[in-house]
């Protein structure tokens, strides 16, 4: 069977799996391609969020990484939750060890914890408020200037919030290797041969690559802004897996991946963990219903409230 052929089984396979046991795909914007074409749903994190607390599937399948699957859980609890990938990680999520975060808040015993949702369920129950790039701004803008701030664990989304803020949050020094492998002197060479372009970058990239953007936000706000805004041409600072469904929406303008440090298959910064599920494996957890994400009544008793606070203020 060719390529084509395999790719249209598959698909129809997906189909009628889904269709069978009523369940839910869900995909973040940084999927393969094929992944996202199949979704219900494709958005970032607080929108896929949204998604998997509102569904009446009887199975979510969760295409994206680890930290999504377990929320997905938590806020779903009686469901059986599924993950095309076990190995699919973050970076961000394992820069902040639950053991070590428990000693850190504990240290500071008078600040209010907020947390990237880019984290571990154990760290979300050490969380006083959960957020998502989306949302952060509002969540950090609506906590009284007086109250001390544990912001954990993007320190560079970190520093972005307490710029704009006027606060002082402590931060946690977590980082996502993706959003850390701009290349400045790339992106500017890059805006040299493209003066029209805009720059747009993820919050969780570093200082000097926001210093330079013309637009910072989400990922589905980077998307919003290249619909609405009048230029032609953008340089796209987050994970390049956004270029698809820009490129769908978008096929008169001009996208371009912000290029990283080092070279690799596409010149551009990839999460190798967001790749790591495939339309097979999609398949295969869809039919064996498995590998499934188990999480303890406790974890998800005390992880589910900074959750319910994140959708109460945003």
């Amino acid at each position: 069977m060719n390529n084509s052929a395999n790719h249209d089984a598959l698909v129809q396979e997906i189909r009628a799996l889904k269709e069978a046991k009523n369940a839910l795909i869900l995909a973040h914007y940084y999927q393969v391609p094929e992944i996202q074409d199949i979704a219900d749903f494709v958005g970032d994190s607080l929108a896929l969020s949204k998604k998997a607390a509102e569904t009446e599937a009887d199975l979510i399948v969760f295409s994206g990484v680890h930290f999504m699957a377990e929320t997905a859980k938590i806020l779903n609890p009686t469901k059986k939750v599924v993950l095309p990938d076990l190995d699919a990680g973050c970076s961000l999520a394992e820069s902040c060890p639950p053991s070590e975060f428990k000693a850190f808040r504990e240290a500071h015993p008078d600040h209010l914890v907020v947390s990237y949702i880019n984290c571990s369920a154990e760290v979300k129950t050490l969380s006083d408020i959960i957020c998502t790039s989306s949302n952060a701004e509002k969540i950090i803008d609506s906590i009284p200037k007086d109250q001390p701030v544990i912001f954990a664990p993007d320190v560079n989304m970190g520093k972005y919030l307490n710029k704009k803020s006027g606060r002082e949050m402590k931060l946690w020094d977590g980082a996502c290797i993706v959003h850390e492998a701009f290349d400045l002197e790339k992106i500017l060479n890059l805006k040299e041969e493209h003066p029209e372009a805009k720059i747009i970058a993820h919050p969780e990239s570093e200082p000097h690559i926001l210093k330079v953007a013309n637009f910072i936000g989400s990922t589905a706000a980077l998307l919003r802004f290249a619909e609405e805004d009048a230029s032609s041409s953008f340089i796209v600072a987050t994970e390049h897996g956004i270029l698809h469904e820009m490129r769908k929406r978008l096929p008169h303008k001009t996208l371009i991946p912000a290029p990283a440090l080092e070279d690799n298959t596409c010149a551009c910064s990839e999460c190798a963990f967001m790749k790591v599920n495939t339309l097979e494996k999609l398949r295969n957890c869809l039919r064996d219903e498995k590998p499934e994400i188990h999480l303890s009544d406790t974890i998800i008793t005390e992880a589910l409230k900074p959750l319910e606070r994140m959708f109460e203020m945003s």
